[in-house]
């Protein structure tokens, strides 16, 4: 099994229960910040919040990354505004119960996809990085459109509302983690040849 980013980067989290709980309230303060962000793109509003999700995955091994999200979703659950559109379309186990509470479970299961694939390497280039994190995708829309289908009826135009307009956006996101997971692993072997 390969080492993360985070624990490249941080030695002390591997084996210090501390430093794994300081991460994970780090990374939730991340996916806090990048549910509230928007960024103007066509053909809607998109945030950096999947980009968090996998990427944190990817950083974080899937064990920290699974717990990192559920602590997240703890937050959420227990009525703190940290979702996308909180508190403005409802808090707490009404939100996670309401239309999108299918793509936050989904964000658990693609996290710690992405965790467990990043522990075998898959991080290290671009191409294995695009594949971990579009499987990562199709978890959180899985999971985020059974979700959908189930609540509001298979015969309503699912796909229009819950996966379609958001392709563009994680395509971006996908070619952004192309770049920045390889490129760190680059520069951390480049930093650690220099001393």
């Amino acid at each position: 099994m390969n080492m993360t980013l985070a624990t490249a980067l941080w030695p002390q989290s591997q084996n210090s229960m501390f430093y794994k709980a300081l991460l994970a309230v780090l990374g939730t303060v991340l996916l806090i910040v990048s549910a509230k962000a928007r960024i103007p793109f066509w053909p809607v509003p998109m945030t950096l919040q999947t980009f968090v999700v996998l990427g944190l995955g990817m950083a974080y091994g899937w064990r920290l990354a699974g717990a990192t999200l559920v602590f997240y979703l703890i937050q959420g659950a227990m009525g703190l505004p940290v979702f996308a559109g909180t508190p403005e379309k409802g808090i707490g186990l009404a939100y996670l119960a309401g239309p999108t509470g299918g793509y936050l479970m989904g964000f658990v299961f693609a996290a710690m996809l992405c965790g467990y694939l990043a522990e075998r390497g898959w991080d290290r280039s671009s191409l294995t990085t695009a594949a971990a994190m579009l499987f990562g995708n199709i978890v959180i829309y899985a999971a985020g459109l059974l979700w959908l289908g189930a609540l509001l009826g298979w015969d309503k135009p699912i796909l229009e509302w819950g996966l379609f307009p958001f392709i563009l956006g994680d395509i971006a996101k996908l070619v952004l983690a192309m770049i920045v997971l390889p490129l760190s692993w680059r520069m951390l072997g480049k930093k650690a040849s220099d001393h």
